[in-house]
């Protein structure tokens, strides 16, 4: 099967910074080490592209001025009239996102999605576009805000971000040249509390990140969530690890991150099985921990299809 052609998609409004960002990307060796790169333009801002100053020379520039001619045979006929190894989309910030996601070839795939916004102007277009705000961050992996004055209120940045995505970074870029990223801490996106701690699919990574810096606040909570199956023989036949793959930054830190389960009897399942497991964490010595570690002493089972996403992620 032949290997998607990576999309890497920059979003916002007019004068966000979008030309901008993908100029200095493009100047930037360590992004472009002279791949054939098509750059899609949707929308022109007062920046304009400098090609003189672009490393290598396999780049080629297409533009679409109208959001019906993002449709699959415009978009396939394109890319056909270039040999590439990627495409850059500078989007639209008035154009709905589900115009391209309905219409993104079938042989084009969204590797990265990133939104710019002018900081001086983000809260006025929340207030005045909040569906296309909404629109430009539920799937964005960050959002950048350039031009940012000292004075920001970045609660409330935090706090429109939030509501709309609990997963999208947020970075503070200064005139000065310095940046400042987002630390403000939001509450658990589950009830810890609650008689069965409830983890949705989107929230493992959050789930188990606080678990492994806190473990003791969860010594005998019943927790729910869906893991894929792990056997090891060295655990028995009523036992097996279960959890997700979980990336932190990027493909390459992508790492499984599952609890050691215990039945009370034989278990069949298998590895690569998706279950949704209801159990109790113990905080138990174990040898696959190598010390103490939570032992989920599962108490109902359930065959699951995967999540839609089955790499979790934070953002």
């Amino acid at each position: 099967m032949a290997s998607k052609l990576p999309v890497y998609l920059f979003t916002g409004f007019l004068e966000g910074g979008k030309t901008h960002i993908i100029q200095e990307s493009m100047e930037d060796q360590k992004f472009n080490s002279g791949e054939k790169t098509l750059i899609l333009q949707c929308e022109e801002g007062i920046d304009e592209f400098d090609f003189s100053r672009f490393y290598g020379k396999n780049v080629y520039l297409e533009t679409v001025e109208n959001e019906s001619d993002i449709n699959k045979e415009n978009l396939t006929a394109i890319g056909k009239k270039h040999r590439l190894d990627r495409v850059i989309i500078e989007y639209n910030g008035m154009w709905s996102l589900n115009t391209l996601y309905e219409n993104l070839p079938d042989q084009w795939a969204i590797y990265q999605e990133m939104m710019f916004a002018d900081a001086n102007t983000f809260l006025s277009y929340n207030a005045n576009m909040r569906q296309l705000m909404v629109d430009k961050l539920l799937n964005a992996e960050m959002v950048v805000l350039n031009r940012t004055p000292e004075q920001i209120d970045k609660e409330e940045i935090h706090k429109v971000v939030r509501g709309i995505s609990r997963r999208t970074a947020i970075t503070y870029d200064y005139p000065d040249g310095h940046v400042e990223y987002d630390d403000i801490e939001d509450p658990l996106p589950f009830d810890l509390n609650a008689p069965i701690v409830n983890i949705e699919d989107n929230d493992y990574a959050v789930f188990y990140r606080d678990l492994s810096k806190d473990m003791e606040k969860y010594n005998g909570k019943t927790v729910r969530f869906k893991g894929i199956v792990a056997r090891d023989a060295s655990i028995g036949n009523n036992g097996f690890l279960a959890g997700r793959h979980v990336m932190t930054c990027c493909a390459d830190d992508i790492a499984y991150n599952p609890l050691v389960c215990v039945f009370s009897e034989k278990t069949a399942l298998k590895t690569r099985d998706w279950v949704v497991l209801t159990g109790s964490i113990k905080l138990e010595k174990h040898k696959l921990y190598r010390g103490i570690g939570p032992v989920l002493y599962v108490t109902k089972t359930e065959f699951a299809v995967p999540p839609v996403q089955e790499v979790a992620t934070f953002y």
